[in-house]
């Protein structure tokens, strides 16, 4: 399936998408305010370490080696096996653990240790989440974009109902519940799903552990585990440093534009990860790698481009229609988070060549740096501009990833 097509095919699922997190960002502006959206960016960021660590870190590989082997099924299942066993191992681990320490957990992530319920559910639920994200991981690899799309469809809907309910009914509690456990009851519908696809028996989910697959799916693991750890810590850090030094409005502020910019990238970002990851795995010299990203360079950045242009035009409207009067002191924000914005898609190109040829220290060594930067940057810039700096900061960061990324893959793919 072609770039296009599989942007096209993607557009219908980052449609629904996009208007269900839009719809929840609503109900959350209107029932929680800029202050509980800073909670809600703690505890996703939460959900986010503790998810990767719990699954293996492993989604990653699976879909590069199920695509690396779409002749040979027979490797796929050993794949496929390992990931499985890894992953209910490493659930049900992490999901004890969460449960002894969900006190300790609350008041570290959200401040308050009376709100360890959220964590119990969480804990509870933690092994459907991981099988789900899976699930999907083998239908990306399998290029099943219908099934694939279809069941990120499902998931979208479902985030909405569950969310709408638990906030109207429970406020912040609500949301943080419907944050805890949406994603976990979305594996029934993409189980559904899978259950009518040809390759899928239960019994290659899990059993044996193959050695040698799991050695491949380990650099895998390195680099998800190094990303689930660098990128939430900083916005954690970075959140926490705005909520003592601006207060915690601001850092809900932050939050707001943070998922508005993650809503409207969204079509960019999952048809990087549908089409991008499995047709880089494929590719096997360095030459087609780099016509590859040239050719995504002349479709994605447009696209990112021309929507950031369009979000900066229209954001008194957005912020009054999507969130709240209480939200308007997050304008100051716009230019420069999406600067930064068409930036990162700019070097996410190079970054999926890394993930496609399992280039494990350099991808490593940058998530580590760039993120300390960006941390440090926000250190730097929010005493002079304010909330401003946070979104200077991220601009600039990737200003100077972007150089950086590219030098170092073209200088790697010279020798592929």
């Amino acid at each position: 399936m072609t770039l296009i097509k599989t942007s096209l095919l993607n557009v219908i699922a980052v449609g629904i998408r996009m208007l269900t997190l839009l719809g929840i960002n609503k109900i959350l502006a209107i029932y929680v305010g800029p202050a509980g959206y800073a909670a809600l960016g703690q505890f996703q960021n939460a959900v986010q370490m503790i998810s990767t660590l719990a699954s293996g870190a492993i989604n990653t590989g699976v879909t590069k080696y199920t695509a690396e082997y779409h002749d040979n099924e027979a490797e796929q299942r050993k794949v496929w096996q390992t990931a499985g066993t890894i992953a209910l191992t490493g659930s049900l681990v992490l999901s004890v653990l969460v449960f002894i320490f969900r006190e300790r957990l609350a008041l570290g992530f959200l401040g308050d240790a009376q709100l360890s319920t959220v964590f119990v559910w969480f804990a509870a639920t933690l092994v459907l989440l991981v099988f789900n994200t899976l699930l999907l991981a083998i239908l990306n690899g399998k290029k099943d974009i219908p099934r694939y799309v279809l069941a990120n469809i499902a998931g979208s809907v479902l985030a909405l109902a569950i969310t709408a309910l638990m906030v109207v009914n429970w406020g912040l509690l609500g949301a943080l519940i419907a944050l805890a456990v949406y994603q976990s009851l979305a594996f029934f519908a993409t189980l559904f799903l899978c259950l009518k696809t040809p390759w899928f028996r239960w019994r290659e989910l899990v059993g044996r552990v193959y050695w040698p697959v799991a050695k491949n799916l380990a650099k895998y693991t390195a680099m998800a585990l190094t990303t689930a750890a660098t990128v939430p810590l900083s916005h954690i850090l970075i959140r926490n440093h705005m909520g003592q030094t601006l207060g915690w409005e601001a850092a809900g502020h932050w939050e707001a534009m943070w998922r508005l910019s993650g809503a409207y990238l969204m079509l960019v970002s999952t048809t990087l990860s549908v089409y991008y990851l499995p047709r880089l795995s494929e590719l096997k010299t360095g030459a087609e790698i780099k016509k590859e990203i040239l050719s995504g360079y002349r479709v994605i950045l447009p696209a990112a481009a021309v929507c950031a242009s369009l979000v900066y035009h229209l954001r008194d409207f957005l912020i009054v229609t999507l969130f709240s009067p209480e939200f308007r002191p997050m304008e100051v924000l716009f230019f420069w988070q999406l600067v930064g914005d068409v930036l990162k898609i700019a070097s996410w190109l190079f970054a999926f060549a890394m993930l496609g040829k399992a280039m494990t220290l350099l991808f490593m060594f940058t998530e580590v740096i760039f993120s300390i930067l960006f941390y440090l940057l926000a250190l730097i810039f929010t005493p002079l501009y304010g909330i401003e700096g946070v979104s200077i900061a991220y601009a600039l960061n990737y200003f100077i990833y972007l150089p950086v990324i590219a030098f170092l893959i073209y200088k790697k793919l010279t020798l592929v």
